[in-house]
């Protein structure tokens, strides 16, 4: 299996499970990897026979700015769903999706789920 990684893709969100959450957004990152087979598009240099990264990138855009969910592992399930559902030629998607600055107290980097949906 071959793989198209869009990696540390950066977005404004209004996810969140607080009041504040969904009224003052915050920043959220994602990387997004693809399974696809590639050797087509390798032997032949045909767009046609891979994933457009750019189209990729705006499915990403519109689910992670878009309509506010509480969870993020709602709005990662989402990006999984609409990446198979458009892209016929994704087997698989692994979806990794951070929330630097979650409202909890303490010290940490961020907090992020990771899932994986599809022949992966």
């Amino acid at each position: 299996m071959d793989y198209i990684h869009l990696n540390d893709m950066e977005f404004y969100g209004y996810h969140g499970v607080f009041p504040e959450e969904t009224k003052l957004g915050q920043r959220f990152r994602a990387t997004v990897t693809l399974a696809v087979d590639l050797k087509r598009a390798g032997e032949t240099d045909e767009l046609e026979h891979t994933v457009h990264y750019g189209e990729a990138y705006e499915t990403c855009r519109e689910i992670i700015e878009g309509k506010p969910k509480k969870l993020v592992e709602a709005v990662a399930e989402t990006v999984a769903a609409e990446i198979l559902s458009r892209f016929p030629l994704v087997q698989g998607v692994r979806v990794q999706l951070v929330k630097p600055d979650p409202p909890i107290p303490g010290h940490y980097k961020s907090v992020s789920i990771d899932i994986t949906r599809g022949n992966f």
